[in-house]
């Protein structure tokens, strides 16, 4: 568009929705490192607990280019002391779970190669008659056989675990007796921490997103609905808050710095459409300079660090951004996951039930239109989650888990609206007097045809007794 363009009332007015993010000059976005205020989300400081000493030390070390500029916000602060001990715990127990899960899984693929052996053997025999080559293969591809070939890879991927180990130096115990990320980030902020909000102020913005712009989808922060309290839910809108009260001030810079790794729920990010790649939600930048006349950029921490190193010229090595991306892309290992309740409220990603439901071999119209409606969330959600784990499907990147099941082999119901199994009817549902079934799955799987129905009783049998083994 040409300078005249850009004057028209519709074009001034949407710009922050017509702006490409990529073609963005570097002159503009250098002015955010040099004049901006810089606001780093909760998932940038937690990330330097994920990181190896090395790549710390030098993500620390580009940070102190901009320390005049870095404010914390009161949000920002409390979950990141509140934070440190979990994330640090989460990566050692995935670390201490690792060559279980190696093991389990190479087992798997074992399984598979003699599952695929045993089909190609009933072929011979039962298209062939061809005895000889049957005996052939049960001689050549044995349990052991495929172990053997198996064993370097294996030898390979726990070597690898072996040296993550000691590549990190923090154990969930050292956080406490000599936490070395903490004086750090506090030595970087000095005094420029915002202090709390008065409770009755975080009352009205928690009411706020729970009633208004949760329920209408308006960023940042409706997808942490799934989380387990209001407050919760709300912390992304209650870090936003305090930006647009701080870009308010009579001291503050009128550009604002956003730095954050929550790109995949839609938070802060808007998905993938119609061939334009995900972007930050324009919205953001209508209502920050609508409501403080200031101008707003966000940026992922790898774009947020190959700024400072290309303005302000840190040092930062090659390997420290890969960490940097690899720790971002991975998150800080708190999954979301969904209780009834919550998954009842929340939308599924647009075609995420009728990917489960295809996975699953589901034909019937009956349950697909269970998949348009909203009263049906929870089944739909039920679905996604079920398919994903009995592995008819990979789950997409960000998919919360739920932490409720359509079904029970317990002796008392999970819930006192549950209903007995004899709610299924005859036919094909097992221990019908001593099992409980969810009323909203009674309600969809109760009126599928035959063959849908057995589907459905499947998924749910092998989820409540993979429950009872857990218990």
């Amino acid at each position: 568009m040409t300078d005249a363009d850009t004057d028209l009332p519709l074009i001034r007015q949407y710009r922050a929705w017509l702006r490409d993010e990529g073609a963005a000059g570097d002159s503009a976005r250098e002015e955010f490192f040099r004049h901006g205020l810089v606001v780093l989300d909760t998932n940038v400081l937690l990330n330097l607990y994920q990181y190896t000493p090395s790549a710390r030390n030098e993500v620390l070390d580009a940070l102190e280019r901009i320390r005049l500029r870095l404010w914390l916000p009161h949000q920002v602060g409390l979950e990141f002391v509140q934070g440190r001990h979990r994330v640090v715990a989460n990566r050692a127990d995935a670390l201490k779970k690792a060559p279980g899960l190696v093991n389990q899984k190479l087992q798997q693929a074992q399984h598979v190669v003699l599952e695929a052996a045993r089909h190609v053997q009933d072929l011979l025999v039962r298209y062939a008659q061809d005895s000889d080559a049957k005996a052939v293969l049960e001689r050549e591809i044995t349990g052991e056989a495929v172990k053997g070939l198996l064993r370097p890879w294996s030898d390979a991927l726990l070597a690898h675990i072996k040296n993550l180990k000691a590549e990190h130096d923090l154990g969930p115990g050292s956080v406490d007796r000599n936490d070395p990320v903490l004086p750090r980030v506090a030595e970087l902020y000095g005094q420029r921490v915002a202090k709390p909000p008065s409770p009755q102020t975080i009352r009205h913005r928690v009411e706020e997103a729970r009633t208004y712009r949760i329920p209408n989808r308006i960023p940042p922060g409706f997808s942490d609905v799934g989380k387990d309290t209001s407050l919760r839910s709300a912390g992304d809108y209650l870090l936003w808050e305090e930006v647009v009260d701080r870009a308010c001030q009579a001291d503050a810079p009128d550009l604002i710095l956003l730095v954050t790794a929550d790109t995949n729920k839609g938070d802060w990010y808007q998905a993938e459409e119609q061939g334009r790649p995900p972007r930050p939600w324009p919205s953001l930048a209508d209502e920050l300079h609508a409501r403080a006349g200031a101008d707003l950029r966000i940026e992922t921490p790898q774009q947020f660090f190959q700024g400072i190193h290309e303005f302000l010229d840190a040092d930062i090595a090659d390997a420290t951004y890969q960490e940097i991306e690899r720790t971002a892309d991975a998150g800080d290992s708190e999954e979301q996951s969904l209780d009834e309740y919550s998954a009842a409220l929340t939308e599924p990603p647009d075609g995420a039930a009728l990917a489960a439901y295809r996975a699953a071999g589901l034909t019937t119209s009956a349950v697909r239109d269970a998949l348009e409606v909203p009263s049906h969330r929870a089944f739909q959600w039920w679905l996604i989650n079920a398919t994903a784990q009995s592995g008819q499907r990979h789950p997409a990147e960000g998919e919360p888990q739920i932490d409720y099941v359509a079904a029970s082999f317990a002796s008392t119901p999970p819930a006192p609206h549950w209903e007995p199994g004899t709610a299924l009817g005859a036919g094909g549902w097992p221990q019908h007097r001593t099992s409980w079934v969810a009323p909203w799955f009674v309600q969809v799987a109760g009126s599928a045809p035959h063959a849908d129905r057995r589907i459905l009783h499947r998924l749910a049998q092998h989820e409540a007794e993979a429950a009872a083994i857990r218990d």
